[in-house]
């Protein structure tokens, strides 16, 4: 059974609990995750930011809780916001006393806490968000912070060395992630899909999979696919190889949160425009920064994490193209439950 992540100062465990029944809490797990066998286990960080004692905004919101998936801090613009002290600044003057962040194993987790409303951001990869919405969860895009994020397919060392020699053979990824679409749509380009299985793992749990050969390959993420490929195991494919197949990271917000906050999205993009504006002019201290965070070498997070990537603007027109590409391919497979506009999902952040 997964462990339920809590954000202090919001809904006690047990209460969750027994608002969020497992069956509601299986349905909520992407892409055919499985929660009775424990395969994905959740871990989370919580730290509250002391801004001021700034009077409240007048609806009483004095916390603002962020969520996000990753490494002990939060990475991109939103890490660096909160790094160079960027998101106190600007948050103490719309009111907000306090900010607290729980870290996430992956999206399907924390679509869970903003469903329990236990979060009112979320930072997280497209194909989580995009099945969270598809299912008339109220939840609205602020943002596409990264685009074009590489997927890697690995094999184990002496394994296969294409995609026509993993017919027949076991392929895992982290279920829910844009990892997983990418290794969908992979597999769908290549006419292979019925002729391998696939299977749910963490990403934590790849490197030793693949020495132990319990796998024959695995879809991973752009900072692990170059750290395998550095410690000898052999890429077969990568997303930047397939129009349409590389991810976006994006930031949504509850609908109930923007009820009482509306001009949130536009304060909260400024912050996150002004960061990666930030980063980018420092770049060899966001990346020594970086580095630091997610634990890999300094020369990995250079090529998995080009800065390129990272968004000035709310919706930049190659992010939307890739996004509208990743909800009609989950609607299309019949992974997200019903097909939206981008536009309406999307909200408006014009100041009110």
């Amino acid at each position: 059974m997964l462990s339920l992540p809590v954000v202090t100062g919001s809904i006690s465990k047990n209460k969750f609990t027994s608002r969020l029944s497992t069956s509601v809490a299986c349905v909520l797990l992407l892409l055919t995750t499985a929660c009775s066998q424990g395969e994905t286990k959740s871990a989370q960080s919580i730290e509250a930011v002391n801004v001021n004692n700034t009077v409240a905004a007048s609806n009483n919101i004095s916390t603002l809780r962020i969520g996000y998936v990753g490494s002990s801090e939060p990475t991109g613009s939103l890490g660096w916001a909160k790094k160079k002290g960027i998101l106190e600044r600007e948050l103490q003057k719309a009111g907000f006393k306090n900010i607290t962040f729980a870290r996430f194993p992956n999206g399907p987790d924390l679509n869970e806490a903003l469903v329990a409303g236990q979060l009112d951001v979320g930072s997280l990869g497209d194909t989580p968000a995009i099945v969270l919405k598809a299912r008339g969860q109220e939840t609205r895009l602020l943002r596409i912070s990264q685009f074009n994020t590489t997927a890697w397919l690995v094999a184990k060392k002496n394994g296969p060395r294409s995609l026509a020699e993993l017919k027949g053979q076991k392929i895992a990824t982290q279920k829910g992630s844009y990892m997983h679409r990418y290794l969908l749509g992979l597999l769908a380009e290549a006419k292979i899909a019925k002729d391998v299985k696939v299977v749910h793992l963490m990403t934590t749990e790849a490197k030793a999979a693949l020495e132990r050969g319990d796998v024959a390959a695995y879809a991973t993420s752009s900072d692990l696919g170059p750290f395998l490929k550095s410690q000898g195991f052999p890429v077969i494919d990568s997303s930047a190889n397939h129009k349409g197949l590389s991810g976006t990271s994006l930031v949504v917000a509850t609908e109930s949160f923007l009820a009482k906050q509306p001009n949130f999205p536009q304060k909260f993009n400024a912050i996150l425009t002004e960061a990666a504006k930030d980063l980018k002019a420092n770049s060899e201290e966001y990346y020594q920064y970086h580095a630091q965070t997610t634990k890999y070498p300094i020369d990995i997070i250079k090529v998995s994490f080009p800065l390129k990537q990272v968004s000035e603007e709310p919706l930049p027109a190659e992010g939307v193209k890739l996004l509208e590409g990743t909800k009609n391919f989950l609607v299309s497979q019949g992974l997200a439950k019903s097909d939206f506009k981008l536009t309406d999902w999307a909200v408006n952040e014009q100041p009110r």
